[in-house]
């Protein structure tokens, strides 16, 4: 049985890593994936109580999160479907190419952590194209932004689905992962940022001619993307004062925000559908969330069938190192999804053995969420901008894949330092 788990594992790894070039996406791979490693499973242990069990528990911590990423990409749209991050966009107006890229690069990593960092990636890098003329700027720009918007990602426990999945599951706490990282992840960032931004040095840019303006009426603007980021922000709060899951108070706000949308557009003016939720639900990745639910849902047999806690023993035994092993995680996050690799993290490491916020799921927050800034296929933000902007894979690899390898050992570096001071 193991043997058959691990190889029909590792070809579903395989699908999702070449999805482009194979033609089938990824949410496709997971479910069959899934499904077939719970019918091996199952007809192999025999035992239908303890099979249903362990799936029934799955279900449980797999719908956590799953109801959270649905909450909050749902806000997400709604406050995109009023214009709401011009409220943001609309004020970055540098006259120098270094202040521009400084200014979108801290923009974008703040702006992540409270988002996520795939939907603040589409959010500047569209950005850019309304500000740059030319190609090669918009390039670099929309490169750095991809490391800017992983890096911010990972010290949040709301801007990388990694981090919230480590949140959700009781390895790191809010308040935690944002003291923990913050400087890594800053460093991450500074790093790139620094050495890229010499080619920009003494230039200014040429602004392209301003497209019309929103139509959205501002004070309308103004407050669904207060509220819609009230909500994000709040979340960890809730969680803190109820100790109820995040998903409950991500659901709660989503309502709160229906319920103003409704009494704001109760007049029924012209394009008032648009900016419905209902419509916002048909607008959110389902995929992306049925790969997640896929993904989730087959890793979970390898930790039940113990095969992952005999990896971690492996891993201990061979590297010995739990910084090095956190360390390979990330750059192998480069070239493959870091969802199962996180999820499968956690599934080979206990809370028992390792509580909530200790050094392991900290540095597996950082690297898992970073790591992914090396190559352009490495994480969702890198997919986003490399469709949007046309970056090319060699393009990424020649100018800034050298940059983004410096800053996360920087930041890497930076974590292991401030955690053997803070020991």
């Amino acid at each position: 049985m193991i043997i058959t788990l691990v190889a029909v594992f590792a070809l579903v790894y395989v699908a999702i890593a070449l999805e482009h070039p194979i033609g089938v996406t990824k949410a496709a791979s997971a479910l069959i994936g899934a499904g077939l490693l719970w019918t091996i499973y199952a007809l192999s242990t025999g035992d239908q109580e303890k099979v249903g069990h362990e799936l029934t528990e799955t279900v449980a911590v797999t719908a956590r999160i799953v109801f959270f990423l649905f909450g909050a990409m749902t806000i997400v749209e709604v406050i995109d479907a009023h214009d709401g991050f011009e409220v943001v966009t609309s004020r970055i107006r540098p006259r120098s190419l270094v202040g521009l890229l400084w200014l979108i690069a801290w923009v974008t990593f703040v702006l992540s952590a409270i988002l996520d960092n795939l939907t603040t990636t589409i959010v500047m890098v569209s950005l850019i194209r309304k500000l740059l003329d030319r190609e090669s700027d918009r390039l670099m720009v929309a490169s750095m932004v991809v490391i800017a918007a992983n890096a911010g990602g990972a010290w949040s426990p709301m801007g990388d689905v990694t981090t919230t999945m480590l949140w959700i599951g009781g390895q790191v706490s809010a308040l935690g992962i944002v003291l923990g990282l913050f400087m890594a992840s800053a460093v991450n960032l500074l790093v790139p940022l620094t050495l890229g931004s010499r080619q920009f040095a003494g230039r200014s840019f040429s602004r392209k001619p301003e497209s019309s303006l929103s139509a959205v009426p501002p004070f309308e603007r103004n407050l669904m993307f207060l509220l819609g980021i009230g909500v994000l922000v709040l979340v960890p709060a809730f969680k803190q004062l109820t100790h109820l899951p995040p998903f409950m108070g991500i659901l709660f706000g989503l309502g709160a925000l229906w319920l103003a949308g409704e009494l704001l557009h109760r007049s029924g003016e012209p394009g008032r559908e648009q900016k419905t939720v209902a419509h916002a639900l048909s607008r959110i990745d389902h995929s992306s969330i049925v790969f997640f639910l896929g993904i989730l849902f087959a890793v979970a047999t390898l930790e039940h069938s113990k095969i992952l806690a005999d990896l971690a023993d492996w891993l201990n035994r061979t590297v010995g190192r739990q910084d090095i092993i956190v360390i390979l995680l990330g750059l192998l996050s480069a070239i493959v999804d870091n969802v199962p690799l996180v999820a499968a993290s956690m599934s080979m490491y206990s809370l028992s053995q390792f509580p909530t916020d200790s050094f392991i799921w900290e540095f597996i927050a950082y690297c898992a969420g970073t790591g992914g800034s090396i190559l352009i296929i490495g994480s969702a933000a890198g997919v986003a901008a490399m469709g949007i902007e046309k970056i090319t894979f060699g393009g990424y690899l020649r100018r800034v894949s050298w940059l983004a390898l410096l800053g996360y050992f920087a930041g890497a570096a930076v974590y292991l330092a401030q955690h053997q001071w803070l020991k």
